[in-house]
């Protein structure tokens, strides 16, 4: 099976890392110092316990396929698309060498709006809409590091039909260490994922806190709960039905997590990077609009994130312009 990964960081790395070293032709879409360290070293996976753990592993260079040409790359069975949604945009054009008829666009973001963004650059029949269950990040060039999650991905067909390319996949998957699930309804899967992954970024980012301290107290514990269900209430106006305990389970599934567990965006907005606030309370925000449901909770969320956010690429803007200033004075 032929499958390339575009975005090799935490999502991208660990599901394509599985599939070769399970043997799969695997080519890693990557830049700079992570293109490199691939080509040199391959692909390190520290477990939850750390390198050399039951959950960690690794892929020499040998075994290994990393580029930053697509184009030389060509036509796949699967591609694994594992960029975070703000750098859909700029990566989208980059999929035109490598899908053909018959090919699968596996999409894993975050969100509920990234699998028709996928299908405006590769066709509605390309998209497998997807979603990863997993805690993982890139940790330095060459490695990622998984937290926690079983390793999961669930995904179908747009119209949720049956298919040989769904089931060759989801076999090639369980095969390569990965929980693999085809649900009857993958975009009530989207969104159920989606009402853990909002409300847990976007608290967790206000108040800088780990999942644990989030759930021990009573208030930040009602305040994810509230947010919750306000997502709850415009997926049925949406139209999607999720089940009528989808909160209670979805805390239930936050008291499994590792109490030391910080989501991306939560990483990605304390250390002033772009991040997916738009995709994430952004979305609940604007979806909520749209069908009439009220947000206050995760209103309020957005409206403080989206200051901090502002106020971060006015520094990044600054900053930049003060690296060129500095060039154009050495090169005077």
């Amino acid at each position: 099976m032929k499958v390339a990964v575009v975005g090799a960081g935490g999502i991208g790395g660990y599901f394509g890392g599985r599939l070769a070293a399970a043997g799969h032709d695997v080519r890693f879409v990557a830049r700079g110092r992570h293109l490199e360290a691939l080509r040199r070293d391959g692909l390190t996976v520290e477990g939850p316990e750390g390198a050399g753990s039951s959950g960690g592993f690794t892929v020499p260079a040998a075994a290994l396929r990393a580029t930053d040409d697509t184009a030389g790359i060509g036509p796949v069975d699967y591609v694994l698309l594992g960029v975070k949604t703000w750098q859909l945009p700029s990566v989208l054009p980059l999929l035109k060498p490598l899908v053909e008829d018959g090919t699968g666009v596996l999409t894993t973001q975050n969100g509920v709006e990234a699998p028709a963004e996928v299908a405006e650059a590769v066709g509605r029949g390309a998209v497998l809409p997807g979603s990863a269950k997993i805690i993982t990040y890139l940790a330095g060039p060459g490695r990622i590091r998984h937290v926690g999650g079983l390793g999961s991905l669930t995904f179908g067909e747009w119209d949720d039909r049956p298919s040989d390319r769904v089931e060759t996949l989801r076999r090639a998957l369980d095969e390569a260490g990965v929980l693999a699930v085809v649900p009857k309804d993958v975009w009530a899967e989207l969104w159920a994922k989606f009402l853990f992954v909002a409300p847990f970024g976007g608290l967790g980012s206000v108040t800088d806190a780990p999942i644990g301290a989030l759930r021990s107290r009573p208030g930040t514990r009602r305040l994810l709960a509230d947010a919750m269900t306000e997502i709850h209430r415009v997926a049925r106006a949406a139209g999607t039905v999720l089940p009528d305990d989808i909160v209670t389970t979805t805390l239930d599934f936050v008291d499994r997590q590792p109490a030391e567990a910080t989501s991306s965006l939560q990483r990605d907005i304390a250390a002033g990077l772009p991040s997916e606030l738009e995709a994430w309370t952004g979305a609940v925000v604007r979806l909520g609009g749209s069908h009439g449901v009220a947000t206050p909770v995760n209103g309020f969320l957005y409206q403080v994130l989206g200051l901090r956010e502002a106020r971060a690429a006015e520094q990044r803007a600054a900053e930049r312009r003060a690296a060129e200033r500095r060039t154009e004075g050495s090169a005077a």
